[in-house]
């Protein structure tokens, strides 16, 4: 995510400061960002000269200091509260006083995250979607006490790098689109665990019924069934509402390393 976030600022025309934890963790990303230019460039969707010049524009660290200067910092790591509030905390202490400070987070609070800060009304949910480079929607998340100012900052910068955005207003775990498409997966996992009907007549029948692009077992394997257990867990923690309360069969898939697409097991084989 956080590569693909990169990709589109570069190609809007910012200076975009890749961080990661360790140098190959930035060569994989940097790889993958141009080989996506690489492909639209074959296709005939961006200049071979734009490419290269927005590919210029990124440089990469593991030193987190280098986001001193930012006027944006879009954190994208994996859905862990404290791991995100660390992060928050470290960047309080490093940025300007006016840097927008946003979380890519699909399904935390942005008001836990925000409380690891001094400047909670400095930080927004800027929940971009997989791949980013071909997804057009952005969700932007009021905290609690998230500025009308921070808000209209992180829209225009979603907006300059393409996005079209949708605005939630009161901050609820999974915000609009994770609760949506968690609850569907949820339930469409339990009717594949009872045997009602295989995964592939499910997500037919969302394709053809709903007019769906994907079915939802498919989207899962696609965004990791790991990622929508974590997400189910995070929602159902906060709301206590049954239809997050993930079926044990995805349990069982995590444990089982059967991932989706990026293990080659899921609900499908890939």
């Amino acid at each position: 995510m956080g590569s693909g976030i990169a990709q589109v600022s570069a190609q809007a025309g910012w200076d975009v400061v890749l961080r990661d934890v360790t140098d190959a963790a930035l060569t994989r990303g940097t790889d993958g960002i141009k080989a996506s230019y690489d492909k639209f460039v074959s296709k005939g969707k961006l200049d071979a000269a734009d490419a290269e010049a927005a590919f210029g524009r990124i440089t990469t660290t593991t030193d987190l200091d280098a986001a001193a200067d930012a006027d944006i910092v879009v954190e994208a790591v994996f859905e862990k509260l404290e791991v995100k509030q660390e992060i928050f905390r470290t960047l309080d202490g490093l940025v300007k006083d006016d840097t927008v400070l946003a979380s890519n987070t699909s399904a935390i609070p942005i008001t836990k995250i925000a409380a690891a800060t001094g400047r909670p009304e400095r930080v927004v949910g800027a929940h971009f979607f997989s791949p980013v480079p071909m997804m057009q929607l952005c969700e932007l998340v009021r905290g609690l006490k998230t500025s009308d100012e921070t808000l209209a900052r992180t829209r225009e910068f979603a907006e300059s790098v393409g996005k079209t955005c949708v605005v939630v207003n009161r901050d609820v775990a999974g915000f609009v689109t994770t609760r949506l498409i968690t609850a569907l997966v949820v339930e469409a996992a339990k009717l594949y665990e009872s045997g009602v009907a295989t995964a592939e007549d499910i997500d037919t029948a969302c394709k053809l019924g709903f007019g769906h692009a994907m079915g939802p077992l498919a989207t899962a394997d696609l965004t990791g069934v790991d990622i929508l257990l974590h997400a189910a867990e995070n929602i159902y923690t906060e709301s206590r509402d049954e239809k997050f309360a993930a079926p044990e069969l995805m349990r069982r898939m995590v444990d089982a390393g059967d991932l989706g697409r990026k293990s080659g097991q899921g609900f499908y084989e890939h």
